[in-house]
Protein backbone atom coordinates (compact mmCIF):
# COMPACT_ATOMS: atom_id res chain seq x y z
CA UNK A 1 0.00 0.00 0.00
CA UNK A 2 1.30 3.71 -1.04
CA UNK A 3 1.56 6.74 1.21
CA UNK A 4 1.26 9.67 -0.46
CA UNK A 5 2.57 13.12 1.58
CA UNK A 6 1.71 16.08 0.93
CA UNK A 7 4.58 17.21 -1.80
CA UNK A 8 3.64 14.00 -3.90
CA UNK A 9 0.09 14.91 -4.21
CA UNK A 10 1.59 17.97 -5.43
CA UNK A 11 3.55 16.64 -7.96
CA UNK A 12 0.50 14.69 -9.00
CA UNK A 13 -2.24 17.54 -9.85
CA UNK A 14 -2.52 21.07 -11.20
CA UNK A 15 -5.08 23.65 -12.20
CA UNK A 16 -7.17 23.46 -14.95
CA UNK A 17 -6.29 20.04 -15.03
CA UNK A 18 -8.09 18.87 -11.64
CA UNK A 19 -10.78 21.27 -12.13
CA UNK A 20 -11.51 19.23 -15.49
CA UNK A 21 -11.79 15.93 -13.52
CA UNK A 22 -14.37 17.09 -11.01
CA UNK A 23 -16.38 18.48 -13.89
CA UNK A 24 -16.28 14.97 -15.57
CA UNK A 25 -16.73 13.39 -11.70
CA UNK A 26 -19.89 15.63 -11.32
CA UNK A 27 -21.23 14.61 -14.73
CA UNK A 28 -20.93 10.54 -13.67
CA UNK A 29 -21.90 7.65 -11.43
CA UNK A 30 -20.25 8.30 -8.65
CA UNK A 31 -22.14 7.10 -5.18
CA UNK A 32 -21.63 9.62 -1.97
CA UNK A 33 -23.27 8.81 0.56
CA UNK A 34 -24.39 11.00 3.28
CA UNK A 35 -21.08 11.97 5.26
CA UNK A 36 -21.15 11.09 9.11
CA UNK A 37 -20.58 13.81 11.33
CA UNK A 38 -19.60 13.10 14.84
CA UNK A 39 -19.08 15.37 17.84
CA UNK A 40 -16.88 14.16 20.55
CA UNK A 41 -17.05 16.11 24.10
CA UNK A 42 -14.20 16.50 25.59
CA UNK A 43 -14.55 18.14 29.15
CA UNK A 44 -12.46 21.03 30.01
CA UNK A 45 -11.31 21.04 26.45
CA UNK A 46 -12.61 22.56 23.27
CA UNK A 47 -14.78 20.13 21.52
CA UNK A 48 -13.63 18.24 18.35
CA UNK A 49 -15.75 16.56 15.62
CA UNK A 50 -14.84 13.58 13.09
CA UNK A 51 -16.17 13.40 10.13
CA UNK A 52 -15.98 10.01 7.26
CA UNK A 53 -16.85 11.00 3.89
CA UNK A 54 -17.37 7.78 1.97
CA UNK A 55 -17.58 7.37 -2.18
CA UNK A 56 -17.35 4.79 -4.58
CA UNK A 57 -17.79 4.46 -8.44
CA UNK A 58 -20.62 3.51 -10.00
CA UNK A 59 -21.65 0.42 -11.42
CA UNK A 60 -20.51 0.89 -15.26
CA UNK A 61 -17.35 2.27 -13.91
CA UNK A 62 -14.55 0.34 -16.07
CA UNK A 63 -11.75 0.96 -13.12
CA UNK A 64 -13.63 1.34 -10.14
CA UNK A 65 -12.42 2.81 -6.83
CA UNK A 66 -13.62 2.91 -3.60
CA UNK A 67 -12.51 5.60 -0.86
CA UNK A 68 -13.23 7.79 2.53
CA UNK A 69 -11.40 10.68 3.87
CA UNK A 70 -11.14 10.36 7.92
CA UNK A 71 -11.17 14.18 8.85
CA UNK A 72 -10.83 15.37 12.80
CA UNK A 73 -11.75 18.99 13.65
CA UNK A 74 -9.90 20.30 16.70
CA UNK A 75 -11.27 23.64 17.59
CA UNK A 76 -8.87 24.61 20.02
CA UNK A 77 -5.90 23.19 18.26
CA UNK A 78 -4.98 26.98 16.89
CA UNK A 79 -3.69 27.58 21.06
CA UNK A 80 -1.22 23.87 20.10
CA UNK A 81 0.22 25.72 17.19
CA UNK A 82 -1.70 22.71 15.18
CA UNK A 83 -4.46 22.89 11.92
CA UNK A 84 -7.65 22.71 13.38
CA UNK A 85 -8.31 20.55 10.55
CA UNK A 86 -6.60 17.17 9.79
CA UNK A 87 -7.32 13.78 8.31
CA UNK A 88 -6.16 11.09 5.54
CA UNK A 89 -7.60 9.28 2.91
CA UNK A 90 -8.02 5.89 2.14
CA UNK A 91 -8.44 4.48 -1.56
CA UNK A 92 -8.94 0.95 -2.45
CA UNK A 93 -9.67 -0.36 -5.58
CA UNK A 94 -13.40 -1.18 -5.86
CA UNK A 95 -13.46 -4.65 -7.84
CA UNK A 96 -11.82 -6.10 -4.77
CA UNK A 97 -11.49 -3.57 -1.75
CA UNK A 98 -7.84 -3.95 -1.41
CA UNK A 99 -6.52 -1.09 -0.43
CA UNK A 100 -4.05 0.97 -2.19
CA UNK A 101 -2.78 4.08 -0.83
CA UNK A 102 -3.14 6.47 2.17
CA UNK A 103 -2.99 10.07 0.95
CA UNK A 104 -2.60 13.49 2.99
CA UNK A 105 -6.17 13.95 3.73
CA UNK A 106 -5.15 18.11 4.05
CA UNK A 107 -3.55 18.23 1.09
CA UNK A 108 -5.79 16.31 -1.11
CA UNK A 109 -8.72 18.21 0.21
CA UNK A 110 -6.90 21.79 -0.24
CA UNK A 111 -6.39 20.97 -4.04
CA UNK A 112 -9.87 19.02 -4.44
CA UNK A 113 -11.65 22.42 -2.65
CA UNK A 114 -10.18 25.28 -4.67
CA UNK A 115 -10.29 22.98 -7.85
CA UNK A 116 -14.52 22.78 -7.10
CA UNK A 117 -14.91 26.65 -6.03
CA UNK A 118 -13.08 27.12 -9.42
CA UNK A 119 -15.15 24.81 -11.35
CA UNK A 120 -18.19 26.56 -10.27
CA UNK A 121 -16.50 29.77 -11.19
CA UNK A 122 -16.38 29.01 -15.14
CA UNK A 123 -19.54 28.46 -14.85
CA UNK A 124 -21.07 31.12 -12.67
CA UNK A 125 -18.66 34.30 -12.80
CA UNK A 126 -17.68 36.84 -15.35
CA UNK A 127 -15.51 35.42 -18.34
CA UNK A 128 -14.00 38.74 -18.33
CA UNK A 129 -13.22 38.94 -14.33
CA UNK A 130 -9.92 40.24 -13.60
CA UNK A 131 -10.29 41.39 -9.96
CA UNK A 132 -10.39 38.89 -7.38
CA UNK A 133 -10.74 39.61 -3.47
CA UNK A 134 -9.22 36.30 -1.40
CA UNK A 135 -11.37 36.31 2.44
CA UNK A 136 -8.83 34.42 4.43
CA UNK A 137 -5.03 33.76 4.27
CA UNK A 138 -5.00 30.03 5.63
CA UNK A 139 -3.20 27.14 3.67
CA UNK A 140 -6.32 26.72 1.66
CA UNK A 141 -5.95 30.62 0.18
CA UNK A 142 -2.76 30.36 -1.88
CA UNK A 143 -4.83 27.03 -4.08
CA UNK A 144 -8.05 29.08 -3.94
CA UNK A 145 -6.12 32.10 -5.90
CA UNK A 146 -4.28 29.49 -7.97
CA UNK A 147 -7.24 27.65 -9.50
CA UNK A 148 -9.85 30.61 -9.78
CA UNK A 149 -7.00 31.92 -11.75
CA UNK A 150 -6.61 29.14 -14.47
CA UNK A 151 -10.18 29.65 -15.15
CA UNK A 152 -10.58 33.80 -15.15
CA UNK A 153 -8.00 36.29 -16.47
CA UNK A 154 -7.05 37.81 -12.81
CA UNK A 155 -4.74 41.01 -12.89
CA UNK A 156 -5.77 42.35 -9.99
CA UNK A 157 -5.69 39.80 -6.67
CA UNK A 158 -6.08 41.64 -2.83
CA UNK A 159 -5.29 39.43 0.21
CA UNK A 160 -7.55 40.05 3.06
CA UNK A 161 -7.27 38.90 6.62
CA UNK A 162 -8.41 39.49 10.08
CA UNK A 163 -4.37 39.53 10.47
CA UNK A 164 -2.62 41.93 8.19
CA UNK A 165 0.38 39.96 8.60
CA UNK A 166 -1.19 37.18 7.29
CA UNK A 167 -2.29 37.74 4.10
CA UNK A 168 1.00 39.56 3.53
CA UNK A 169 2.60 35.56 4.44
CA UNK A 170 0.24 34.79 1.63
CA UNK A 171 1.10 37.66 -1.11
CA UNK A 172 4.75 36.38 -0.45
CA UNK A 173 3.64 32.38 -1.33
CA UNK A 174 2.22 33.56 -4.24
CA UNK A 175 5.17 35.24 -5.18
CA UNK A 176 7.00 32.21 -4.91
CA UNK A 177 4.99 30.85 -8.22
CA UNK A 178 5.48 34.30 -10.07
CA UNK A 179 1.86 35.24 -8.98
CA UNK A 180 1.62 38.58 -8.32
CA UNK A 181 -1.18 39.86 -5.39
CA UNK A 182 -1.42 42.53 -2.37
CA UNK A 183 -2.47 42.52 0.95
CA UNK A 184 -5.44 45.02 1.64
CA UNK A 185 -7.20 46.00 5.13
CA UNK A 186 -9.80 47.65 3.49
CA UNK A 187 -12.65 44.44 3.06
CA UNK A 188 -15.54 46.85 2.29
CA UNK A 189 -13.74 48.76 -0.18
CA UNK A 190 -12.37 45.60 -2.08
CA UNK A 191 -15.55 43.94 -2.00
CA UNK A 192 -17.47 46.80 -3.37
CA UNK A 193 -15.37 46.88 -6.73
CA UNK A 194 -14.53 42.73 -6.85
CA UNK A 195 -15.08 40.42 -9.80
CA UNK A 196 -14.73 37.45 -8.05
CA UNK A 197 -14.68 37.20 -3.82
CA UNK A 198 -13.57 34.15 -2.31
CA UNK A 199 -14.05 33.42 1.33
CA UNK A 200 -12.48 30.48 3.13
CA UNK A 201 -12.17 31.30 7.29
CA UNK A 202 -13.74 30.12 10.71
CA UNK A 203 -16.49 33.50 10.43
CA UNK A 204 -18.98 32.74 12.84
CA UNK A 205 -20.76 36.57 11.65
CA UNK A 206 -20.87 38.16 8.50
CA UNK A 207 -18.03 39.17 6.67
CA UNK A 208 -19.43 40.18 3.51
CA UNK A 209 -22.91 41.79 3.19
CA UNK A 210 -24.90 41.51 0.24
CA UNK A 211 -25.33 45.74 -0.07
CA UNK A 212 -21.52 45.62 -0.55
CA UNK A 213 -21.52 43.65 -4.50
CA UNK A 214 -21.74 44.95 -7.41
CA UNK A 215 -24.00 44.06 -10.24
CA UNK A 216 -22.25 40.77 -11.89
CA UNK A 217 -20.00 39.96 -8.79
CA UNK A 218 -19.63 36.14 -8.30
CA UNK A 219 -19.31 35.22 -4.10
CA UNK A 220 -17.55 32.12 -3.48
CA UNK A 221 -18.30 30.95 0.17
CA UNK A 222 -16.00 28.09 1.34
CA UNK A 223 -15.36 28.52 4.67
CA UNK A 224 -18.92 27.41 6.85
CA UNK A 225 -19.35 24.29 7.29
CA UNK A 226 -21.34 24.23 10.60
CA UNK A 227 -24.54 25.90 12.08
CA UNK A 228 -22.50 28.04 13.42
CA UNK A 229 -20.33 29.48 10.93
CA UNK A 230 -21.10 31.94 8.38
CA UNK A 231 -18.93 34.14 6.25
CA UNK A 232 -21.77 35.96 4.20
CA UNK A 233 -25.24 37.27 5.13
CA UNK A 234 -28.97 36.84 4.36
CA UNK A 235 -28.95 40.01 2.36
CA UNK A 236 -26.11 38.48 -0.20
CA UNK A 237 -28.26 35.15 -0.77
CA UNK A 238 -31.48 37.33 -1.83
CA UNK A 239 -29.78 39.77 -4.12
CA UNK A 240 -27.73 36.19 -5.90
CA UNK A 241 -28.13 33.61 -7.70
CA UNK A 242 -27.39 30.56 -5.40
CA UNK A 243 -26.11 27.45 -6.16
CA UNK A 244 -24.49 24.97 -3.81
CA UNK A 245 -22.25 22.16 -4.16
CA UNK A 246 -24.87 19.38 -3.08
CA UNK A 247 -28.30 19.54 -0.95
CA UNK A 248 -25.54 19.03 2.54
CA UNK A 249 -25.42 22.81 2.28
CA UNK A 250 -29.11 23.40 2.47
CA UNK A 251 -29.25 21.78 5.52
CA UNK A 252 -25.99 20.74 7.73
CA UNK A 253 -24.55 23.71 7.92
CA UNK A 254 -22.75 27.30 6.71
CA UNK A 255 -24.25 29.84 5.20
CA UNK A 256 -27.85 28.94 3.51
CA UNK A 257 -28.56 26.66 6.30
CA UNK A 258 -27.85 29.09 9.05
CA UNK A 259 -30.20 31.64 6.85
CA UNK A 260 -32.84 28.98 6.11
CA UNK A 261 -32.67 27.57 9.44
CA UNK A 262 -33.56 31.46 11.26
CA UNK A 263 -36.07 32.03 8.43
CA UNK A 264 -34.31 34.87 6.80
CA UNK A 265 -33.52 32.61 3.45
CA UNK A 266 -35.75 29.83 1.77
CA UNK A 267 -34.66 26.84 0.12
CA UNK A 268 -36.78 27.15 -2.89
CA UNK A 269 -35.04 30.01 -3.69
CA UNK A 270 -31.43 27.80 -3.89
CA UNK A 271 -31.27 27.58 -8.27
CA UNK A 272 -29.44 23.74 -7.64
CA UNK A 273 -26.63 21.76 -7.04
CA UNK A 274 -22.51 22.55 -9.05
CA UNK A 275 -23.85 18.60 -10.28
CA UNK A 276 -26.60 20.50 -12.11
CA UNK A 277 -24.63 23.00 -13.51
CA UNK A 278 -21.78 20.20 -14.79
CA UNK A 279 -24.69 18.38 -16.29
CA UNK A 280 -26.47 21.79 -18.03
CA UNK A 281 -29.29 21.43 -15.68
CA UNK A 282 -29.25 24.99 -14.78
CA UNK A 283 -27.60 27.71 -16.21
CA UNK A 284 -24.59 29.36 -13.97
CA UNK A 285 -24.80 32.88 -14.13
CA UNK A 286 -28.21 35.66 -14.56
CA UNK A 287 -29.32 36.45 -17.74
CA UNK A 288 -28.39 40.22 -18.43
CA UNK A 289 -26.14 40.47 -15.70
CA UNK A 290 -26.38 39.92 -12.27
CA UNK A 291 -24.66 38.77 -8.95
CA UNK A 292 -23.93 34.82 -8.48
CA UNK A 293 -23.18 32.92 -5.60
CA UNK A 294 -21.54 29.15 -4.72
CA UNK A 295 -21.93 27.94 -1.35
CA UNK A 296 -19.57 24.60 -0.33
CA UNK A 297 -19.51 22.25 2.52
CA UNK A 298 -17.25 19.60 0.28
CA UNK A 299 -18.70 16.76 -1.81
CA UNK A 300 -16.95 13.66 -0.93
CA UNK A 301 -16.91 12.45 -4.94
CA UNK A 302 -14.57 15.32 -5.10
CA UNK A 303 -11.67 13.76 -2.80
CA UNK A 304 -12.34 10.53 -4.57
CA UNK A 305 -11.42 12.00 -8.18
CA UNK A 306 -8.78 13.64 -6.78
CA UNK A 307 -7.29 10.71 -5.04
CA UNK A 308 -7.63 8.57 -8.13
CA UNK A 309 -5.94 11.23 -9.96
CA UNK A 310 -3.00 11.30 -7.74
CA UNK A 311 -2.97 7.21 -7.89
CA UNK A 312 -3.26 7.26 -11.48
CA UNK A 313 -0.45 10.02 -12.37
CA UNK A 314 1.65 8.01 -10.00
CA UNK A 315 0.68 4.03 -11.13
CA UNK A 316 0.58 5.29 -14.79
CA UNK A 317 -2.96 4.11 -15.44
CA UNK A 318 -4.23 7.32 -16.72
Amino acid sequence: MRLFDAAEIDAALNYPGLIDILDEAFRGEVVAPKRGQYAIERPGEDDAILLTMPAWSGPAAEKPYIGTKIVSVFFGNGKRNLPGVMGAYLLMDGATGRPLAVMDGNRLTTWRTAAASALASRYMSNPEASHMLMVGAGALAPFIVKAHRSVRPLTDIAIWARRPEAAEATVAELAKDGIAARATTDLEGEARTADIISCATNATEPLIHGHWLKREAHLDLIGGFTMQMREADADALHRARVVVDSSKAIDEGGDVAVAIAEGSYSADKVAGTLADLCHGRIEGGVAGGGITLFKSVGVALEDLAAAVAVWEHDTGRS
